[in-house]
């Protein structure tokens, strides 16, 4: 298991993840366009499609996160909260675990589901405001 930092951007995410290769080094784990998105997600604008749905950078043992905000979100990101934890699961029944008694009387975004990229994925907020993202990767990411 793991935490790592989740970074959301207005736009920019790739222009300040290029930003932090050229400092920390390294290749890109997963980078993902939302042109690289499955058929059912909602329709974006073509500006949008070029701009990050997911990137994942190796720094040391942690892995730096991020994508842009799309424009079905939750709105433009504000800084200096435009951040989550990432609780990176060992087992589907660990997630689960981990999902519940974080978020027990905080707020559900996305329950707890097998997503397109090969991830049984949920994310949310604390009681005490904090945004978490629980992650249980069962098979390599599209692209990894």
């Amino acid at each position: 298991m793991s935490l790592n930092p989740y970074l959301d951007f207005n736009g920019n995410c790739r222009e300040a993840f290029e930003f932090y290769r050229s400092v920390f080094g390294g290749e890109y784990m997963i980078f993902q366009t939302f042109a690289d998105g499955p058929d059912d997600m909602p329709p974006m604008p073509a500006e949008v499609q070029e701009q990050v749905m997911h990137v994942s950078l190796p720094v040391g043992e942690s892995v730096l996160m991020g994508s842009d905000t799309p424009p079905w979100g939750d709105g433009p990101a504000v800084f200096g909260s435009n951040f989550s934890i990432t609780y990176s699961a060992e087992s589907r029944e660990q997630a689960d675990e981990v999902f519940g008694k974080l978020l027990e009387g905080g707020t559900v975004s996305m329950p707890l589901a097998d997503m397109f990229w090969g991830a049984y994925f949920g994310s949310g907020t604390d009681r005490f405001g904090i945004s978490w993202q629980v992650n249980y990767q069962a098979t390599p990411p599209p692209g990894a």
